[in-house]
């Protein structure tokens, strides 16, 4: 085992066990950002709290042009874990342990890597991803950062990500009359057989989106994530609500997918359409913007000696960055399909590599 996937290993295993779960996303100012910042010592550090348990630490060393990206929230663990989630495991060649492969497990790596090289870097972790609330990412683009570009850290398989879904969550609720379940106009009166309907009309929309093409990504991802209303089996139903999701191609206008989602819905029972979440694709911007951004990205990753890899499905904050007009593109140890599940890992090799990457960039 080398001396910087130890020196890694050794920084996960103390980020690891710092509950930085989310929800409930009780973060403080210390804990895990006291011991980040105790392993920096030649960087200059600024720790913001943006509320909410939303909290950012800002680390640069001399005066790079780029800035790394990690956020250090987790998901809460299931009880499918076999073992405490806030201890690593080390078993055979991989790392087991909450936030392991999404992504504390880049953290360790940037750590371990700035510790032995003494180039310009930069650094920002953040404790919101995984609250669809990025305030520490917000905050930090709204401020004379002076950076043009940004490499943010998700599971990837040590391959550069130059483009990925956008992604929009909407609240809906539907309105109807209470009344006794056997009357003749139950069918349109109750406001669950509206959102039903709406759904049905929905998810056939979908389906029929399957032909589409951008990058390798096909089709238009969709899910109703929860229904709820109605009192009783034999009650008309007087309100119902819908959580759903979508996730755009990166050629698709996000405003026009949300005006066909609203027309589907019978006008007289929608109460609300609310969309409480919006993400943008990467790259940002209309076509020929998307396109010239995305070219920027590919000379960027040329450019570190980074394996280009396909467009993915899942949503990143690069592309708020690309938003913003720096030049950013998604790479990290660590396969998507591991995240979010129990027993998440990250494999060895790929730790190792991520972090022997990032030390010859801040050596170049």
């Amino acid at each position: 085992m080398s001396g910087l996937l130890e020196s890694s290993l050794r920084h996960l295993e103390q980020l690891v066990s710092h509950d930085t779960r989310n929800p409930p996303r009780a973060i403080t100012t210390g804990g895990i950002f006291d011991y980040i910042r105790a392993q920096l010592p030649d960087f200059n550090i600024e720790v913001i709290d943006h509320g909410a348990g939303a909290v950012s630490l800002f680390a640069v060393r001399g005066q790079p042009r780029r800035v790394f990206n990690v956020h250090l929230d987790t998901v809460p663990s299931s009880p499918a874990w076999t073992g405490d989630p806030l201890k690593l495991r080390v078993e055979g060649d991989r790392a087991i342990g909450l936030g392991a492969c999404d992504i504390k497990g880049a953290a360790a790596g940037l750590i371990a890597a700035a510790q032995v090289s003494s180039g310009d870097a930069a650094f920002l972790f953040s404790s919101d991803e995984e609250a669809n609330d990025p305030r520490c990412i917000a905050a930090f683009l709204a401020r004379d950062h002076g950076f043009s570009e940004a490499i943010i850290a998700e599971p990837t398989q040590g391959q550069a990500v130059l483009a990925h879904r956008g992604i929009s969550a909407v609240r809906m609720a539907f309105k109807g009359q209470a009344g006794h379940a056997s009357a003749e106009n139950a069918l349109s009166l109750s406001a669950l057989h509206n959102a039903m309907r709406w759904g049905t009309t929905a998810l056939d929309h979908v389906q029929a989106q399957h032909h589409l093409r951008f990058g390798g990504l096909t089709g238009l991802r969709f899910n109703i994530g929860r229904v709820e209303g109605g009192i009783k089996a034999n009650m008309i139903a007087p309100s119902a609500e819908v959580r759903f999701g979508f996730r755009p191609l990166p050629s698709q206008d996000m405003d026009a997918l949300h005006a066909q989602f609203r027309a589907f819905a019978n006008p007289a029972a929608l109460a609300e359409y609310e969309e409480t979440f919006r993400g943008p694709s990467l790259p940002s911007g209309d076509v020929a913007r998307a396109e010239e951004r995305r070219l920027a990205a590919r000379d960027l990753a040329d450019e570190l000696g980074l394996p280009v890899g396909n467009a993915v499905d899942f949503w990143t904050e690069a592309s708020l960055f690309s938003q913003a007009g720096l030049t950013a593109l998604v790479y990290g140890p660590g396969d998507i399909a591991q995240a979010h599940t129990a027993d998440e890992w990250v494999a060895l090799e790929q730790l190792q590599h991520y972090a022997a990457t990032v030390q010859r960039i801040f050596t170049a």
